[in-house]
């Protein structure tokens, strides 16, 4: 029998040894060598912006948003994103991507930006970065930068170098909250 039923909540902190194994599962040991990954080190992410996804008491998914800087302007990073293999396919990350979106919005964020696939990601609303107009901590292939505008004018103006947020903490409110 096949389950398909998931619900969405926000992380708590005994999810993390969860998490960890399935981003282990998901991305290796080389991860931590990927510009997303350092722009995370040493920075929590933001327990207010990210959910995982449960089946039962099972695990199937996460999606976490740790507070960057893009240019000097208050930003958020989505990832990592990781769903459990048995469970791909089936719209656990798909509910994740909106429930973070949507929360981020709705916390007065301006801006998301990734490391991933445009023909996954864009239907949530991101799209590429102009070709070396972000400066990321270590090399990206730049088809595969890409941000997401929660807000109207948000991209204007975009550009710099992308740095991990100083003092970043639980839900950090964007610009004018």
């Amino acid at each position: 029998m096949k389950i398909d039923s998931f619900t969405i909540t926000l992380e708590q902190p005994g999810d993390d040894p969860a998490i960890e194994a399935l981003h282990e599962s998901a991305f290796g040991p080389g991860r931590f060598a990927r510009a997303a990954s350092i722009l995370r080190e040493g920075v929590p992410h933001d327990p207010g912006l990210s959910f995982v996804a449960k089946s039962g008491f099972d695990l199937v998914g996460s999606v976490r948003l740790t507070p960057i800087l893009i240019g000097g302007r208050p930003g958020l990073l989505l990832g990592p994103l990781a769903v459990v293999d048995g469970w791909k396919g089936r719209g656990a990350g798909k509910s994740l991507m909106r429930t973070a979106l949507a929360a981020a919005a709705e916390a007065g964020h301006e801006l998301v930006l990734l490391v991933g696939d445009e023909p996954y990601y864009g239907p949530f609303g991101f799209q590429r970065v102009a070709p070396y107009l972000l400066t990321l901590p270590a090399p990206a292939d730049p088809a595969r930068i890409l941000v997401c505008p929660l807000v109207e004018g948000a991209m204007e103006g975009i550009g710099g170098r992308v740095t991990r947020a100083p003092g970043a903490g639980s839900t950090v409110p964007g610009p004018g909250a």
